[in-house]
């Protein structure tokens, strides 16, 4: 069951309105997290932002997807979960590797450096060695790629802990 009520540009206030209004007009439906991040302008504008940037990045969206699922698999958000098996399917990324990243790691050697890097990032980023980086451009990721990583880890650590605290679980979002 929720704890946190989803707004509707209706029933929001100051920015959150016109953020949630903004979303609506350009999507023509919003999902329960975004509706209910409108409590806070600064947590739906923060995710909004992160979110946008984030799509720019330089890892691809099959890698990025398999450090989420890794990510929300220690984290325990099961509709950030379910969100990212889904993109990754979707993505063409087979059953396997999804089983894989869920365990947080990849049969490809350079996926699993990158996804032990997000999941450093996300337990114990103190623990990060110069070894770790020199090893991830020896398997071809460029700086900014591994930069990357710690927006896609912020990213995925904001939703699920959003949506712990908010109470939202699969199959509990209405399109509000």
């Amino acid at each position: 069951m929720p704890r946190l009520t989803p707004l509707t540009p209706d029933t929001a206030v100051g920015a959150s309105r016109d953020l949630l209004a903004d979303l609506v007009a350009r999507h023509g439906r919003i999902g329960d997290m975004v509706s209910t991040m409108a409590h806070s302008p600064a947590v739906l504008g923060g995710y909004l932002q992160l979110s946008r940037a984030m799509g720019r990045a330089k890892l691809d969206r099959r890698t990025s997807e398999r450090i989420s699922i890794a990510v929300q698999a220690v984290q325990g958000c099961r509709l950030c979960l379910e969100a990212h098996v889904s993109a990754a399917r979707a993505l063409g990324v087979d059953e396997a590797e999804i089983e894989r990243a869920h365990a947080g790691t990849s049969a490809d050697p350079a996926i699993a450096a990158i996804i032990a890097l997000a999941l450093q990032i996300h337990r114990e980023p103190t623990s990060i060695t110069d070894e770790q980086v020199d090893a991830l451009r020896a398997h071809g990721y460029s700086d900014r790629a591994i930069a990357d990583v710690v927006g896609v880890v912020a990213l995925n650590i904001l939703t699920g802990a959003f949506n712990l605290l908010a109470g939202l679980t699969p199959g509990s979002d209405t399109g509000a």
